[in-house]
Protein backbone atom coordinates (compact mmCIF):
# COMPACT_ATOMS: atom_id res chain seq x y z
CA UNK A 1 0.00 0.00 0.00
CA UNK A 2 1.49 3.25 -0.63
CA UNK A 3 0.64 5.96 1.43
CA UNK A 4 0.64 9.76 1.47
CA UNK A 5 0.61 11.95 4.44
CA UNK A 6 -0.01 15.76 4.27
CA UNK A 7 0.52 17.91 7.02
CA UNK A 8 2.69 21.71 6.85
CA UNK A 9 5.02 19.98 9.70
CA UNK A 10 6.74 16.63 10.31
CA UNK A 11 10.21 15.79 11.86
CA UNK A 12 12.01 17.17 13.28
CA UNK A 13 9.65 19.41 14.48
CA UNK A 14 8.13 19.17 17.67
CA UNK A 15 4.82 20.49 16.97
CA UNK A 16 2.04 18.26 18.07
CA UNK A 17 0.77 16.69 14.53
CA UNK A 18 3.99 16.44 13.44
CA UNK A 19 5.34 14.01 16.69
CA UNK A 20 1.90 12.61 15.90
CA UNK A 21 2.46 12.06 11.45
CA UNK A 22 5.97 10.50 12.37
CA UNK A 23 4.48 8.36 14.85
CA UNK A 24 2.25 7.13 12.29
CA UNK A 25 4.80 7.32 9.66
CA UNK A 26 7.30 5.21 10.88
CA UNK A 27 4.41 2.45 12.39
CA UNK A 28 3.02 1.99 8.77
CA UNK A 29 7.00 1.48 7.23
CA UNK A 30 7.15 -0.97 9.38
CA UNK A 31 4.32 -3.00 8.46
CA UNK A 32 5.46 -2.97 4.90
CA UNK A 33 3.63 0.03 3.57
CA UNK A 34 5.13 2.78 1.52
CA UNK A 35 5.05 5.68 3.23
CA UNK A 36 5.69 9.38 1.61
CA UNK A 37 4.86 12.24 3.17
CA UNK A 38 4.91 16.59 2.10
CA UNK A 39 5.76 18.87 4.73
CA UNK A 40 7.23 22.35 4.28
CA UNK A 41 10.77 22.64 4.46
CA UNK A 42 10.34 25.42 7.66
CA UNK A 43 9.89 24.94 11.39
CA UNK A 44 6.47 25.45 12.70
CA UNK A 45 6.48 29.61 13.53
CA UNK A 46 9.75 30.12 12.03
CA UNK A 47 10.46 32.69 8.78
CA UNK A 48 12.82 30.70 5.89
CA UNK A 49 13.30 27.19 4.73
CA UNK A 50 16.12 25.43 6.94
CA UNK A 51 14.79 21.63 6.13
CA UNK A 52 16.13 19.45 3.00
CA UNK A 53 13.74 19.02 -0.13
CA UNK A 54 13.85 15.64 0.31
CA UNK A 55 15.36 13.27 2.30
CA UNK A 56 14.75 9.62 3.52
CA UNK A 57 13.72 9.29 7.50
CA UNK A 58 13.17 5.68 8.70
CA UNK A 59 12.16 4.48 5.14
CA UNK A 60 9.48 7.28 5.25
CA UNK A 61 10.30 9.53 1.91
CA UNK A 62 9.89 13.24 3.40
CA UNK A 63 8.96 16.03 0.42
CA UNK A 64 9.29 19.30 1.58
CA UNK A 65 7.79 22.29 -0.60
CA UNK A 66 7.86 26.11 -0.16
CA UNK A 67 9.08 28.39 2.94
CA UNK A 68 7.55 30.54 5.56
CA UNK A 69 8.14 33.58 4.64
CA UNK A 70 6.48 35.82 7.61
CA UNK A 71 6.44 33.14 10.65
CA UNK A 72 3.94 34.15 13.17
CA UNK A 73 3.74 37.88 12.21
CA UNK A 74 -0.56 37.97 11.55
CA UNK A 75 -3.37 36.63 10.69
CA UNK A 76 -2.52 37.88 7.32
CA UNK A 77 0.90 36.36 7.00
CA UNK A 78 0.12 33.40 8.35
CA UNK A 79 -2.56 33.32 5.72
CA UNK A 80 -0.34 33.61 2.83
CA UNK A 81 2.04 31.56 4.22
CA UNK A 82 -0.68 28.88 3.82
CA UNK A 83 -1.69 29.88 0.11
CA UNK A 84 1.76 29.56 -1.00
CA UNK A 85 1.92 25.77 0.45
CA UNK A 86 -1.59 24.76 -0.58
CA UNK A 87 -0.56 25.63 -4.46
CA UNK A 88 3.02 24.09 -3.97
CA UNK A 89 1.73 20.84 -2.12
CA UNK A 90 -0.82 19.95 -4.29
CA UNK A 91 1.70 20.68 -7.42
CA UNK A 92 3.72 18.09 -5.52
CA UNK A 93 0.89 15.10 -4.57
CA UNK A 94 0.33 15.69 -8.23
CA UNK A 95 3.35 15.05 -9.87
CA UNK A 96 4.56 11.74 -7.52
CA UNK A 97 3.35 8.00 -8.45
CA UNK A 98 -0.12 7.55 -7.50
CA UNK A 99 -1.27 6.50 -3.96
CA UNK A 100 -3.47 3.93 -2.80
CA UNK A 101 -4.26 6.73 0.49
CA UNK A 102 -3.52 9.93 1.23
CA UNK A 103 -4.14 11.31 4.99
CA UNK A 104 -5.31 14.95 4.83
CA UNK A 105 -5.03 16.78 8.36
CA UNK A 106 -5.88 20.07 9.41
CA UNK A 107 -2.69 22.45 9.09
CA UNK A 108 -3.07 24.16 7.39
CA UNK A 109 -6.93 24.57 7.27
CA UNK A 110 -8.57 22.99 4.31
CA UNK A 111 -5.41 21.10 3.03
CA UNK A 112 -7.82 18.17 2.69
CA UNK A 113 -8.98 19.98 -0.35
CA UNK A 114 -5.53 18.27 -1.56
CA UNK A 115 -6.72 14.90 -0.52
CA UNK A 116 -10.53 15.66 -2.88
CA UNK A 117 -8.36 16.40 -5.87
CA UNK A 118 -6.16 13.33 -5.74
CA UNK A 119 -9.47 11.77 -5.72
CA UNK A 120 -11.28 13.00 -8.30
CA UNK A 121 -8.15 12.68 -10.40
CA UNK A 122 -6.47 9.70 -9.21
CA UNK A 123 -8.81 7.52 -7.63
CA UNK A 124 -6.83 8.15 -4.40
CA UNK A 125 -8.70 7.08 -1.48
CA UNK A 126 -8.62 10.60 0.78
CA UNK A 127 -9.03 10.08 4.34
CA UNK A 128 -9.56 13.80 6.64
CA UNK A 129 -7.69 13.62 9.94
CA UNK A 130 -9.71 15.88 12.16
CA UNK A 131 -7.16 17.61 14.69
CA UNK A 132 -8.94 21.23 14.94
CA UNK A 133 -11.84 22.10 13.28
CA UNK A 134 -12.22 25.29 10.65
CA UNK A 135 -13.38 27.65 10.38
CA UNK A 136 -14.80 26.87 13.79
CA UNK A 137 -11.64 27.21 16.19
CA UNK A 138 -11.21 30.82 14.54
CA UNK A 139 -14.98 31.80 15.38
CA UNK A 140 -14.76 30.87 18.72
CA UNK A 141 -11.70 32.37 19.66
CA UNK A 142 -12.94 35.75 18.08
CA UNK A 143 -10.66 35.92 15.06
CA UNK A 144 -13.51 35.98 12.45
CA UNK A 145 -17.03 36.25 13.13
CA UNK A 146 -19.41 34.27 13.19
CA UNK A 147 -22.02 34.32 9.85
CA UNK A 148 -19.82 37.07 8.23
CA UNK A 149 -19.34 35.95 4.21
CA UNK A 150 -15.75 34.69 5.12
CA UNK A 151 -17.16 32.34 8.01
CA UNK A 152 -19.91 30.55 5.59
CA UNK A 153 -17.47 30.08 3.02
CA UNK A 154 -14.64 28.47 4.52
CA UNK A 155 -17.77 26.95 6.62
CA UNK A 156 -18.86 25.22 2.63
CA UNK A 157 -15.70 24.41 2.13
CA UNK A 158 -15.04 22.09 5.39
CA UNK A 159 -18.33 20.75 5.00
CA UNK A 160 -17.36 20.02 1.10
CA UNK A 161 -14.35 18.10 2.28
CA UNK A 162 -15.57 16.48 4.92
CA UNK A 163 -18.62 15.09 3.13
CA UNK A 164 -16.17 13.73 0.23
CA UNK A 165 -13.75 12.17 2.52
CA UNK A 166 -13.45 8.13 2.49
CA UNK A 167 -13.16 8.14 6.03
CA UNK A 168 -13.01 11.05 8.67
CA UNK A 169 -10.89 10.22 12.21
CA UNK A 170 -11.81 12.38 14.75
CA UNK A 171 -10.06 12.28 17.95
CA UNK A 172 -12.80 12.68 20.49
CA UNK A 173 -16.51 11.60 20.98
CA UNK A 174 -17.66 15.70 21.30
CA UNK A 175 -15.54 16.18 18.00
CA UNK A 176 -17.43 13.24 16.14
CA UNK A 177 -21.15 15.20 17.34
CA UNK A 178 -19.79 18.08 15.74
CA UNK A 179 -18.99 16.56 11.89
CA UNK A 180 -22.24 14.92 12.03
CA UNK A 181 -23.99 18.25 12.39
CA UNK A 182 -21.49 19.18 9.58
CA UNK A 183 -23.11 16.69 7.52
CA UNK A 184 -20.80 13.83 7.29
CA UNK A 185 -21.80 10.38 6.75
CA UNK A 186 -22.05 8.92 10.05
CA UNK A 187 -20.99 5.38 8.52
CA UNK A 188 -17.78 7.14 7.55
CA UNK A 189 -16.73 8.45 10.33
CA UNK A 190 -13.98 6.63 12.99
CA UNK A 191 -13.03 7.83 16.66
CA UNK A 192 -8.96 7.64 16.78
CA UNK A 193 -7.82 9.35 20.10
CA UNK A 194 -4.16 10.86 19.83
CA UNK A 195 -1.56 9.45 21.34
CA UNK A 196 1.48 9.08 23.84
CA UNK A 197 4.35 6.87 23.91
CA UNK A 198 4.72 5.16 26.93
CA UNK A 199 8.32 3.64 26.50
CA UNK A 200 9.38 7.06 25.10
CA UNK A 201 7.58 9.42 27.90
CA UNK A 202 7.79 7.37 31.39
CA UNK A 203 7.86 8.48 35.29
CA UNK A 204 11.17 9.85 36.19
CA UNK A 205 11.01 11.18 40.17
CA UNK A 206 12.15 14.21 41.50
CA UNK A 207 15.13 12.75 42.53
CA UNK A 208 16.28 11.93 38.75
CA UNK A 209 15.09 14.88 37.12
CA UNK A 210 17.29 17.19 35.17
CA UNK A 211 15.29 20.23 35.54
CA UNK A 212 14.67 19.93 39.62
CA UNK A 213 17.62 21.96 40.11
CA UNK A 214 17.27 24.09 36.65
CA UNK A 215 13.21 24.85 38.03
CA UNK A 216 14.53 25.22 41.63
CA UNK A 217 11.76 22.12 42.07
CA UNK A 218 13.14 20.58 45.42
CA UNK A 219 10.76 20.41 47.84
CA UNK A 220 7.90 21.91 46.27
CA UNK A 221 4.71 21.18 45.05
CA UNK A 222 4.89 21.46 41.53
CA UNK A 223 1.98 22.35 38.99
CA UNK A 224 2.74 22.58 35.17
CA UNK A 225 1.46 23.83 32.04
CA UNK A 226 3.42 22.34 29.43
CA UNK A 227 2.54 22.52 25.69
CA UNK A 228 0.89 25.31 23.24
CA UNK A 229 -0.69 28.53 24.44
CA UNK A 230 -3.50 29.15 21.96
CA UNK A 231 -6.13 30.86 21.54
CA UNK A 232 -8.38 28.46 22.39
CA UNK A 233 -6.61 28.10 26.06
CA UNK A 234 -8.07 29.64 28.91
CA UNK A 235 -4.51 31.25 30.59
CA UNK A 236 -6.15 33.54 32.65
CA UNK A 237 -7.97 31.09 35.03
CA UNK A 238 -4.70 29.27 35.92
CA UNK A 239 -2.35 32.82 35.85
CA UNK A 240 -4.92 34.06 38.55
CA UNK A 241 -5.18 30.85 40.62
CA UNK A 242 -0.66 31.17 40.57
CA UNK A 243 -0.67 34.25 41.95
CA UNK A 244 -3.25 33.70 44.90
CA UNK A 245 -1.17 30.78 46.15
CA UNK A 246 1.86 33.17 45.89
CA UNK A 247 1.38 33.43 49.64
CA UNK A 248 1.88 29.30 50.11
CA UNK A 249 5.28 28.48 50.17
CA UNK A 250 4.64 25.09 49.11
CA UNK A 251 3.72 25.91 45.18
CA UNK A 252 5.85 26.12 42.09
CA UNK A 253 4.13 26.66 38.87
CA UNK A 254 5.58 26.26 35.50
CA UNK A 255 4.66 27.45 32.59
CA UNK A 256 6.40 25.89 29.54
CA UNK A 257 5.70 25.83 25.55
CA UNK A 258 4.80 28.51 23.43
CA UNK A 259 1.78 29.90 21.43
CA UNK A 260 0.06 32.90 20.55
CA UNK A 261 -0.88 33.63 24.51
CA UNK A 262 2.68 33.14 25.68
CA UNK A 263 3.30 36.37 25.49
CA UNK A 264 0.12 37.39 27.76
CA UNK A 265 1.38 34.16 30.17
CA UNK A 266 5.01 36.13 30.57
CA UNK A 267 3.35 39.50 31.30
CA UNK A 268 1.21 38.35 34.20
CA UNK A 269 4.38 36.85 35.32
CA UNK A 270 6.65 39.85 35.07
CA UNK A 271 3.89 42.74 35.94
CA UNK A 272 2.88 40.94 39.30
CA UNK A 273 6.38 40.03 40.42
CA UNK A 274 5.22 35.85 40.83
CA UNK A 275 7.82 34.28 42.45
CA UNK A 276 6.58 31.44 42.73
CA UNK A 277 6.32 30.93 38.72
CA UNK A 278 9.09 29.66 36.41
CA UNK A 279 8.48 30.60 31.95
CA UNK A 280 10.22 28.67 29.94
CA UNK A 281 9.85 27.16 25.81
CA UNK A 282 9.40 23.91 24.54
CA UNK A 283 11.23 21.27 25.90
CA UNK A 284 12.75 19.00 23.40
CA UNK A 285 10.79 15.35 22.35
CA UNK A 286 13.55 13.76 23.64
CA UNK A 287 13.52 15.10 27.28
CA UNK A 288 9.80 15.09 27.45
CA UNK A 289 10.17 12.04 29.99
CA UNK A 290 11.92 14.60 32.49
CA UNK A 291 9.83 17.72 32.02
CA UNK A 292 6.59 15.82 31.70
CA UNK A 293 7.60 13.92 35.14
CA UNK A 294 8.91 16.85 36.72
CA UNK A 295 5.51 18.19 38.30
CA UNK A 296 3.27 16.54 40.88
CA UNK A 297 0.09 17.80 38.93
CA UNK A 298 -0.13 18.98 35.61
CA UNK A 299 -3.16 21.92 33.87
CA UNK A 300 -4.61 21.31 30.75
CA UNK A 301 -7.29 24.30 29.56
CA UNK A 302 -10.01 25.22 27.11
CA UNK A 303 -11.99 27.77 26.34
CA UNK A 304 -15.63 27.60 26.76
CA UNK A 305 -17.34 26.67 23.54
CA UNK A 306 -13.89 25.25 21.84
CA UNK A 307 -15.12 21.11 23.59
CA UNK A 308 -15.81 19.27 20.17
CA UNK A 309 -13.66 21.79 18.05
CA UNK A 310 -9.59 20.60 19.81
CA UNK A 311 -8.53 17.97 21.91
CA UNK A 312 -5.29 19.05 23.18
CA UNK A 313 -3.28 15.83 23.25
CA UNK A 314 -1.36 17.08 26.06
CA UNK A 315 -2.72 14.82 28.23
CA UNK A 316 -1.64 12.00 26.95
CA UNK A 317 2.02 12.42 27.26
CA UNK A 318 0.92 13.73 30.69
CA UNK A 319 -0.49 10.09 31.18
CA UNK A 320 2.32 8.49 29.89
CA UNK A 321 4.32 10.52 32.55
CA UNK A 322 2.36 9.30 35.14
CA UNK A 323 0.78 11.94 36.66
CA UNK A 324 -2.33 13.32 37.70
CA UNK A 325 -4.48 16.18 35.53
CA UNK A 326 -6.98 19.28 36.40
CA UNK A 327 -8.71 19.97 33.46
CA UNK A 328 -10.03 23.48 33.07
CA UNK A 329 -12.64 23.60 31.04
CA UNK A 330 -16.50 22.19 29.93
CA UNK A 331 -16.93 18.99 31.85
CA UNK A 332 -18.46 17.85 28.39
CA UNK A 333 -15.17 17.39 26.44
CA UNK A 334 -13.39 14.55 25.51
CA UNK A 335 -10.46 15.53 27.86
CA UNK A 336 -12.99 15.87 30.95
CA UNK A 337 -14.41 12.52 30.03
CA UNK A 338 -11.13 10.56 30.20
CA UNK A 339 -10.26 11.91 33.40
CA UNK A 340 -13.68 10.86 35.01
CA UNK A 341 -13.43 7.36 33.62
CA UNK A 342 -10.11 6.47 34.51
CA UNK A 343 -9.76 8.41 37.85
CA UNK A 344 -6.89 10.40 36.81
CA UNK A 345 -7.42 13.90 37.81
CA UNK A 346 -10.65 16.88 38.37
CA UNK A 347 -11.94 18.90 36.09
CA UNK A 348 -12.63 22.82 36.90
CA UNK A 349 -14.85 25.30 34.89
CA UNK A 350 -12.95 28.27 32.95
CA UNK A 351 -13.26 31.32 35.44
CA UNK A 352 -13.56 29.14 38.50
CA UNK A 353 -10.28 30.11 39.80
CA UNK A 354 -11.15 30.06 43.69
CA UNK A 355 -12.34 26.24 43.00
CA UNK A 356 -8.76 25.70 41.22
CA UNK A 357 -7.20 27.15 44.69
CA UNK A 358 -9.08 24.55 46.62
CA UNK A 359 -8.60 21.65 44.06
CA UNK A 360 -4.75 22.58 44.33
CA UNK A 361 -4.91 23.19 47.90
CA UNK A 362 -6.57 19.47 48.63
CA UNK A 363 -4.06 17.59 45.92
CA UNK A 364 -0.99 19.48 47.66
CA UNK A 365 -2.51 18.12 51.38
CA UNK A 366 -3.03 14.41 49.92
CA UNK A 367 0.30 13.09 48.39
CA UNK A 368 -0.96 9.83 48.54
CA UNK A 369 -4.41 10.52 46.12
CA UNK A 370 -1.91 12.13 44.04
CA UNK A 371 0.23 9.28 43.62
CA UNK A 372 -2.86 6.81 43.06
CA UNK A 373 -4.30 8.95 40.58
CA UNK A 374 -0.98 9.01 38.37
CA UNK A 375 -0.31 5.46 38.56
CA UNK A 376 -4.41 5.03 37.47
CA UNK A 377 -3.43 7.43 34.30
CA UNK A 378 -0.10 5.50 33.26
CA UNK A 379 -2.35 2.03 33.26
CA UNK A 380 -5.10 3.64 31.57
CA UNK A 381 -2.52 5.35 28.55
CA UNK A 382 -0.86 1.51 28.71
CA UNK A 383 -4.67 0.26 28.37
CA UNK A 384 -6.17 2.58 25.20
CA UNK A 385 -4.40 5.37 24.40
CA UNK A 386 -0.72 4.09 23.99
CA UNK A 387 1.01 5.03 20.32
CA UNK A 388 0.77 1.61 19.60
CA UNK A 389 -2.78 0.82 20.04
CA UNK A 390 -4.09 3.94 18.22
CA UNK A 391 -1.07 3.29 14.64
CA UNK A 392 -2.44 -0.02 14.89
CA UNK A 393 -6.28 1.02 14.43
CA UNK A 394 -4.81 3.70 11.77
CA UNK A 395 -2.98 0.90 9.70
CA UNK A 396 -6.22 -1.36 9.76
CA UNK A 397 -8.01 1.20 8.47
CA UNK A 398 -5.93 2.57 6.13
CA UNK A 399 -5.69 -0.80 4.57
CA UNK A 400 -9.53 -1.45 4.42
CA UNK A 401 -9.56 1.96 2.99
CA UNK A 402 -6.97 1.29 0.41
CA UNK A 403 -8.21 -2.23 -0.33
CA UNK A 404 -12.16 -0.75 -0.84
CA UNK A 405 -13.50 -1.06 -4.52
CA UNK A 406 -13.29 2.30 -6.05
CA UNK A 407 -16.81 3.45 -6.64
CA UNK A 408 -17.23 3.71 -10.73
CA UNK A 409 -19.07 6.15 -12.79
CA UNK A 410 -18.98 8.63 -9.78
CA UNK A 411 -20.53 11.73 -10.23
CA UNK A 412 -18.57 15.21 -10.20
CA UNK A 413 -18.62 16.82 -7.29
CA UNK A 414 -20.57 20.02 -6.75
CA UNK A 415 -18.93 23.58 -6.45
CA UNK A 416 -18.16 25.08 -3.01
CA UNK A 417 -20.56 27.51 -2.36
CA UNK A 418 -20.17 30.25 -0.46
CA UNK A 419 -24.06 30.92 0.09
CA UNK A 420 -26.97 28.42 -0.42
CA UNK A 421 -25.44 25.58 1.95
CA UNK A 422 -27.46 25.64 5.29
CA UNK A 423 -24.94 26.04 8.41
Amino acid sequence: MRVLLINQVYYPDVAATAQHADDLARHLVRAGHDVHVIASRSIYGSKGATLSKHEEVDGVSVHRVGRSIFGKAGIAARAADFAVFYVLAMFKALTLKRFDVAVCFTTPPFISLVGWVLRTLRGTKFVYWVMDMYPDVPVVCGVMKEGALSTRFFEAVDRFCLRRADRVVVLGRCMRERVLAKGADPEKIEHIGVWSDQSEVKPIGREHNEYTERWGLDGKFVVMYSGNFGLAHDVRTMLEAAERLESDDRFRFLFVGGGKKKAEVEAFVQDRGLTNAVVDGYQPRERLDHSLSCPDVHLATMIPGAEGLIVPCKLFGIMAAGRPTVFIGSPKSELALVLRENGCGEVVEPGEVETLVEVLRALADDPGRVRSMGERARAALSDAYGRETACEAWRRLLEGVAGETPIAGEAEPEGVRARGESA
